[in-house]
């Protein structure tokens, strides 16, 4: 494993649509190996592969300690609700922003031997699986969010 630098909002594969991931190899469980150290060395609860440079469609997320979940090639086939919050991004750092995000949302995708598998996240992990997903679009929170503001010692999420 190794850890990724970190793209900053500037940067134009940011606002790029990602492809999708066409193989599960080593190739891709090596990336995704170095997102989560590098994830976990920010201190964030989740990264999207654009982040790390890379074009393809699949992040990373440990909405709490232990919980680590991996995405690849990911479809909402389900989401109700509204849920307000604040967040922030380990690609825009030093802002937060308050978003709303589907209360409940329910993800086909794969995983990292290649299996299909269905997430269906409330609260919290509903809000980091959303962010990362507009990642995988091309969009950052500061596109969306009501209210910007500097983070002032609060945690980034992704």
């Amino acid at each position: 494993m190794a850890l990724r630098n970190v793209v900053c909002e500037g940067d134009e594969i940011l606002r790029k649509r990602c492809r999708e991931v066409a193989d599960i190899d080593d190739r891709v469980r090596t990336i995704l190996d170095d997102m989560i150290e590098t994830m976990r060395d920010r201190e964030g609860v989740g990264i999207a592969a654009p982040q790390v440079g890379i074009l393809k469609r699949m992040f990373v997320i440990e909405p709490e300690e232990g919980e680590l979940l991996e995405f690849i090639n990911p479809v909402v086939i389900e989401e109700k609700g509204v849920q307000t919050s604040d967040e922030g991004c380990l690609s825009v750092p030093g802002l937060v922003g308050t978003m709303d995000r589907p209360e409940f949302l329910k993800v086909e995708a794969f995983n990292r031997a290649g299996e299909k598998i269905i997430h269906e996240a409330t609260g919290f992990k509903a809000i980091v699986i959303s962010h990362e997903l507009d990642h995988l679009e091309g969009i950052l929170f500061v596109d969306n969010a009501k209210e910007i503001r500097e983070a002032a010692g609060e945690t980034e999420e992704s």
